[in-house]
């Protein structure tokens, strides 16, 4: 097999939570276009079913299933059916993600509890349910989608000069560094059974945000920009594929050098 031959995903089973999202569908384009039989798991199907209609007709094998990352009917659900349909799943990327509607952090705990229970308990489960599926057939590779924004603090510059919002809840920022940590955790867990756990950290993707916050988060990078909808394409099939078989535990920030300065 040369090298190329490893970054191909033919043969594969994938699963991507989410899918209709900004980082989302490029996911999901990235794993058909490899060759991976993908299912993409939602609450909202009739994106979803969207998606796949777009994939089916450019030739890919895209299947939009539910998914009610609330639920641990729900999550339990798509794991049968999942293994019912295509007997197995290779690849796992955790990319659906609640997002917190609350500003600051004078909040009660319920509203916290609300987006924990997606963001990190949901992500608990169905790692681990699909994660022991992997361990039974010794093979798989899950990809968490975290963000830059569970490495590093608020740059509130950014914001100087339009009316985004600035005052952020710590939620997000929690919930993403937590998923960094637990990456390294299933990384041990998994390890021995040849199932590799990997994070993916993206920058801010440029989706017609103000002018000067585009320019005040652009020169924060390296390269300049905001990320595009197919800069994290490249590294899904990366990890998701054989050519990084011998990485796990890592996490790899895809932001244009955000977080090297």
């Amino acid at each position: 097999m040369g090298v190329l031959d490893t970054f191909s995903l033919k043969g594969k089973v994938a699963l991507c939570t989410g899918g209709a999202g900004l980082y989302g569908r490029q996911i999901v384009a990235a794993l058909a276009e490899a060759g991976a039989t993908t299912f993409i798991a939602a609450r909202d199907q009739g994106k979803l079913e969207a998606v796949a209609a777009e994939e089916r007709a450019a030739g890919n094998d895209v299947t939009a299933l539910p998914l009610d990352l609330s639920s641990d009917a729900s999550i339990e659900a798509l794991h049968r059916t999942i293994l019912e349909r295509a007997g197995r799943c290779d690849v796992l990327v955790n990319n659906a993600v609640a997002r917190s509607a609350i500003d600051g952090w004078d909040h009660d705990l319920d509203e916290y509890d609300k987006s924990l229970r997606v963001n990190a308990s949901a992500l608990f489960k169905i790692t681990s349910l699909f994660g022991k599926s992997m361990a039974a057939n010794k093979s798989g590779s899950i990809i968490n989608i975290g963000s830059m924004m569970g490495m590093v603090g608020v740059e509130m510059g950014n914001y100087a000069g339009t009316d985004m919002n600035a005052n952020p809840s710590p939620i997000y920022f929690y919930e993403k560094g937590g998923m960094l940590n637990f990456t390294r955790w299933a990384a041990s867990i998994l390890g021995k059974d040849n199932v590799r756990v990997n994070c993916l950290s993206p920058g801010g993707l440029y989706s017609g945000q103000p002018a000067p916050f585009v320019r005040n988060y652009a020169d924060r990078t390296q390269l300049g920009r905001m990320a595009n909808e197919t800069d994290l394409m490249g590294s899904i099939v990366f990890l998701a594929s054989d050519a990084s078989a011998y990485i796990t535990g890592a996490n790899i920030p895809v932001d244009g050098g955000y977080t090297a300065k």
